[in-house]
């Protein structure tokens, strides 16, 4: 059984989902871009009973508030989201675990406030967002931020309300690695029932999310801030196998090789079979390498 949450936030609220002892040790749950809380909905429950898991939603995503009228939607207020939600729980110290966006949002709070991380759980994400390869792909990336706030204010248009059926095939067509039951959650708390239809809660200027990245670089420098405490899980058939990956991401590839070689001893990087929701559609594959992390007294012990 899981408990709704809402912490006050001067725009609205960010509203989260909370499993287990409050008392327990927590862990704070990251979503993916476009996605909600109810993305850890089948994990959670196969992990250890003695944690207390709160999965928050993202500002403009599932049951939060969207941000105020003129504002992007940056990827450090994302940060803050996190700042907020760990302040409102008055959490010193705990355990994060993000998924895809949810990942590079953990590793840069971990970056910005490693007193108050215990262990950082990256599922189908490295930590980062990774830079442009040239300067004109990062103006571009830059205006492109700009024009789509503004295209989308001319627009003013209002949310189309579709049957659930709809709504559900429309999200598995914009993300092929999910299955339909996983479909189907996500959607339980990404849309809303109207008399015409299913509404997604979404804020639609979440399109327009102004990135923090970095070079490869920069990334193994930060990386050795958080050492001992990391667990990477990726998917054979997810987003971050070096082999499937074209030449615009050889970013990516020199990140996985660098963990793989230089920070070996550091971070532990597992792959598992399974997708990029593997976490949403077979839970079982990654919660006992998780659950091992969790429980594990010594920083550097080894799966």
């Amino acid at each position: 059984m899981f408990s709704e949450l809402k912490f006050p936030v001067p725009w609205g609220h960010v509203a989260a989902k909370a499993w287990g002892p409050s008392e327990g040790c927590p862990v704070l749950c990251l979503h993916g871009w476009l996605d909600n809380a109810n993305t850890f909905d089948k994990l959670i429950p196969l992990l250890p009973r003695d944690c207390y898991y709160v999965a928050m939603d993202f500002s403009g995503h599932g049951l939060s508030s969207h941000r105020p009228a003129g504002s992007p939607y940056h990827f450090l207020d994302y940060v803050s989201d996190v700042r907020r939600v760990a302040a409102a729980l008055q959490w010193r110290r705990f355990t994060l675990m993000g998924h895809s966006m949810g990942g590079a949002v953990a590793g840069m709070f971990s970056f910005l406030y490693p007193e108050m991380v215990d262990k950082l759980i990256l599922l189908e994400n490295l930590g980062f967002l990774l830079a442009p390869e040239d300067t004109e792909a990062w103006l571009k990336s830059k205006r492109m931020v700009i024009d789509r706030l503004l295209s989308l204010e001319a627009k003013q248009q209002t949310p189309k309300a579709q049957s659930p059926k709809a709504a559900l095939q429309r999200l598995l067509e914009a993300n092929r690695h999910l299955t339909a039951e996983g479909g189907a959650i996500l959607l339980q708390r990404g849309a809303t029932e109207t008399p015409t239809g299913l509404v997604y809660n979404r804020d639609m200027r979440v399109h327009t999310q102004n990135r923090e990245s970095f070079t490869v670089e920069q990334c193994m420098k930060l990386l050795l801030k958080i050492q001992d405490r990391v667990l990477i899980i990726v998917a054979q058939d997810g987003l971050l196998v070096p082999h499937k990956l074209d030449s615009r991401n050889h970013f990516v590839k020199a990140l996985r090789e660098a963990f793989e070689s230089t920070l070996k001893e550091h971070i532990q990087l597992v792959e598992v079979p399974g997708s990029h929701f593997v976490h949403l559609n077979e839970p079982e594959v990654v919660s006992g390498i998780i659950s091992d992390f969790l429980t594990a007294q010594n920083a550097r012990a080894r799966l």
